[in-house]
């Protein structure tokens, strides 16, 4: 059955900032009406001895099952008639509803009341007027330099060695066995791995570095105060080790011949000239980002406002993702160290919302377009083709959001003075 709005009871109280608790009073006729719904439709599929199935009568049936048929109704009735009061009330939460009274007799009305956040409205007095500093990124010719080392290491090729004790960035093949016989995973594990990039703990690193290829030992290893398994911090175990192999990465010689086998340039300049373009943009987005970050904040603290804490929760619940292993307490100590951060975050997002309602810059249908026409210009495919790829990987909603954001930011920054650092 739908319920008319217009015969329920509907009250709504405002609590906090964006908090509202509303009460509702589903009268006793829709409450039996409901009643008779449920009997009538169990009646045609439940089977008792001595009745053909779909001809129980509904008196048997109300005998029989009246306290579920009571309870599948209430959980209907409350839930069409919460929807219902919502859309009389004209109120969209952004919260689940939390039932804080119910109270059902049978043959009575239905009361029960119900809280809830609603999506805030805030007003913005002040957009501008601001004075931020846009920081200095210089790319280095250091920076080229490593980044093209980088390139280096990602085409080198490792190199059995069969011989002497391993260092840093060598990889080694380790057999590693646990000699307490009562450890949960006391078994023998292979291990590959490169020295020195963290991938093992400290002492293990510095027990197979004391090792020469088929050598064994036994070792005393402590786990490291940042450990991640808090229950092994500073625990020490006895373990046995033999280094099964030892590579060494050999490096190509960076010259034309190089810088044609890792992309499509014509010698080595080209590929340093790419590299060099690359961390330019790189550092004009970092510094864009800055300037983006600090007129968010002098919006905030220009025109101060609260934010419903379920938006903070799920913000935080987003940052966290489903960590089972995770104990209670740990998540809450957790919880509790991000959320000034979160709740920055999350007024931030409200801010960026407002300027582009206020100001009328949401992306519009042509933006999409043009935006869809550039992506397809850069991979030659053709629009259309692009479009139906976007939508059907769920990328479209993302690409309005960011083209939203940079207008907003282009109008912010056309609202303020933007300044560049000092050279150092």
């Amino acid at each position: 059955m739908t319920i008319d709005a217009s015969r329920l009871q509907i009250s709504v109280q405002e609590q906090e900032r964006w908090r509202r608790r509303m009460s509702v009073t589903i009268p006793a006729s829709i409450v039996a009406e409901e009643e008779r719904r449920a009997a009538a439709a169990l009646a045609k599929r439940v089977n008792l001895k001595g009745f053909r199935k779909g001809r129980v009568p509904k008196t048997v049936v109300e005998s029989r099952f009246g306290g579920a048929l009571r309870q599948e109704a209430l959980d209907k009735l409350v839930g069409q008639a919460y929807r219902r009061a919502l859309e009389a009330e004209d109120l969209r939460p952004i919260s689940d509803g939390e039932i804080e009274e119910l109270s059902y007799e049978p043959r009575s009305d239905v009361t029960f009341t119900i809280a809830f956040d609603v999506q805030p409205t805030i007003e913005i007095g002040r957009l501008g007027g601001f004075v931020v500093e846009r920081p200095r990124l210089a790319v280095e010719d250091g920076d080229v330099e490593r980044m093209l080392q980088g390139v280096r290491e990602q085409n080198g090729t490792w190199v059995p060695v069969l011989e002497g004790a391993p260092g840093d960035r060598d990889m080694v093949e380790v057999h590693l066995r646990k000699l307490d016989p009562a450890a949960s995973d006391a078994t023998d594990k292979e291990y590959e791995f490169v020295l020195g990039e963290d991938q093992a703990i400290p002492d293990i690193e510095a027990a197979i570095k004391s090792l020469e290829i088929g050598a064994s030992g036994e070792f005393d290893v402590t786990f490291p105060a940042d450990f991640p398994d808090e229950e092994r911090r500073g625990v020490t175990e006895r373990v046995g080790l033999t280094l099964r192999g030892r590579k060494v990465l050999e490096l190509p010689e960076v010259d034309d011949a190089f810088a044609q086998k890792v992309g499509d340039f014509s010698g080595l300049a080209e590929l340093t000239e790419r590299i060099r373009a690359d961390l330019e943009r790189e550092a004009t987005e970092r510094t864009e980002a800055v300037v983006r970050g600090r007129l968010l904040d002098l919006l905030v603290e220009a025109n101060p406002f609260e934010v419903p804490k379920s938006m903070v929760e799920r913000y935080v619940d987003g940052l966290i993702g489903d960590q089972p292993g995770l104990p209670p307490e740990r998540a809450s100590e957790i919880k509790e160290s991000i959320r000034p951060e979160a709740e920055r975050a999350v007024k931030r997002l409200l801010v960026i919302d407002r300027v582009a309602t206020t100001q009328r810059l949401e992306a519009t249908e042509q933006d999409i377009d043009e935006a869809v026409s550039q992506i397809a210009q850069r991979s030659g495919s053709p629009p259309e083709k692009v479009y139906a790829s976007l939508q059907k990987a769920g990328r479209l909603e993302p690409l309005e959001r960011d083209i939203t954001e940079r207008k907003v930011f282009d109008f912010l920054k056309s609202q303020s003075e933007i300044t560049d650092a000092p050279a150092t």
